[in-house]
């Protein structure tokens, strides 16, 4: 239930943001809406801010510090045919700034979810650049990419990995105010930008559209966010939740030998 809650959700001007936005709205929340562009949903509050500017992030922290906002749903981001760095930039480097700035101005029992993806299967192996990556700031973008071969090929996949990979390793850092944070990885999922998904994935997502039995939909998704964000989900917690329409357990299967 979001019933009365004040949730913050970036990106929710399109796809599964719009739809989370639409959805809270539906169960009652008030919708404090970031995003570059004006979102269609009938929101109590945009703000509009480009994440890849870092003083624009900083400002808006300051905006939504006095909101003691109930909940955050990361939702924004970048597709992979974007540069590495602005993929890195958008994809984490703002959403650990926005999270981090806003986190102790959320209300006690809040609830923090980050849109991870499919793409971030495989973390474990991904562990040096990760930590790399642990005090990265936006000057330091092009630096990282160029000392850690973060490539147009594998930057997006980079950044979903240290999401899920961030996402279980604060799984009990507010734990005495009641916060938690929890991931929702989606699979394919048909928004205005998975044609730049299946661009850039070529072979690999041709393969993975032929197992599936249809792309998700942002309303797919939405009401797995929409659960974190409710009081349904509080003892979730590090928790990175596939939405992927059976994607992860048919890789873990038969990459196990099971049929």
């Amino acid at each position: 239930m979001v019933e009365g809650k004040k949730i913050i959700v970036t990106g929710a001007a399109s796809g599964i943001g719009e739809e989370t936005a639409r959805q809270l709205k539906a169960g009652g929340a008030e919708v404090i809406a970031v995003d570059r562009d004006e979102p269609r949903v009938d929101v109590d509050a945009f703000h509009k801010v480009d994440l890849t500017d870092e003083a624009a992030v900083d400002a808006l922290i300051e905006t939504l510090k006095p909101v003691n906002a109930d909940g955050l749903a990361n939702i924004a981001g970048v597709p992979p045919t974007a540069p590495p760095e602005v993929v890195v930039t958008a994809n984490l480097v703002a959403l650990k700034k926005l999270t981090l700035g806003l986190v102790q101005h959320l209300a006690d029992n809040a609830s923090i979810v980050n849109l991870a993806s499919l793409a971030g299967i495989g973390w474990e192996g991904a562990v040096d650049r990760i930590k790399a990556a642990d005090e990265l700031s936006y000057a330091g973008v092009s630096e990282f990419c160029d000392a850690n071969n973060i490539t147009p090929d594998n930057s997006y996949f980079f950044t979903k990995q240290a999401l899920v990979a961030w996402t279980h390793e604060l799984r009990w850092v507010w734990r005495d105010r009641g916060i938690r944070m929890n991931a929702v990885s989606p699979g394919p999922v048909n928004t205005p930008i998975l044609k730049d998904f299946l661009e850039t994935l070529g072979e690999r997502a041709e393969e993975d559209m032929k197992i599936m039995d249809r792309p998700g939909t942002p309303a797919d998704i939405a009401p797995v966010v929409v659960f974190l964000l409710g009081n349904g989900s509080v003892w979730l917690r590090g928790a990175n939740i596939a939405a992927d329409g059976g994607m992860r357990a048919h890789i873990d299967a038969t990459s196990n030998g099971l049929t």
